[in-house]
């Protein structure tokens, strides 16, 4: 089973980026979808974005999409989220986790239910600063 390991999280003005990290060991990434997730304070946790090399499909939520950039690097085995134009709603603790591809890759239902997400990485804080 995969392992994730996230990390690239700290704090930043509004308006400024960030690149988060998740490197996988014990398999590699291309046999997954690899989602990202985040938990905001006094809120449920959410879907933010997932990428499949199977299918090549990826999934944003409507408030990543246009600011936020999920991408992948073969070589060192990790997913990268870019996250740019961030602002205080994006505040929050983001997680990567992985689920077997079987076919589905990143359908949305399957990304906002979460469920098929087994592997878990611990997460990395976000803070944006107004």
């Amino acid at each position: 089973e995969v392992q994730l390991q996230a990390s690239g999280g700290g704090l930043v003005q509004a308006g400024g980026s960030l690149r988060l990290s998740c490197a996988a060991s014990g398999d590699t990434f291309d046999d997954y979808a690899i989602g990202w997730f985040r938990q905001a304070p006094g809120k449920w946790r959410e879907a933010v974005a997932c990428f499949s090399s199977n299918d090549r499909s990826t999934f944003y939520t409507d408030s990543a999409k246009g600011r936020f950039t999920i991408s992948s690097d073969y070589a060192k085995n990790t997913v990268y989220l870019q996250m740019n134009n961030l602002n205080s709603e994006d505040t929050a603790i983001y997680y990567c986790a992985a689920a077997p591809y079987r076919g589905l890759g990143c359908l949305p239902n399957r990304v906002n239910a979460r469920r098929d997400f087994t592997s878990w990485g611990q997460g990395t804080l976000v803070t944006v600063s107004s």
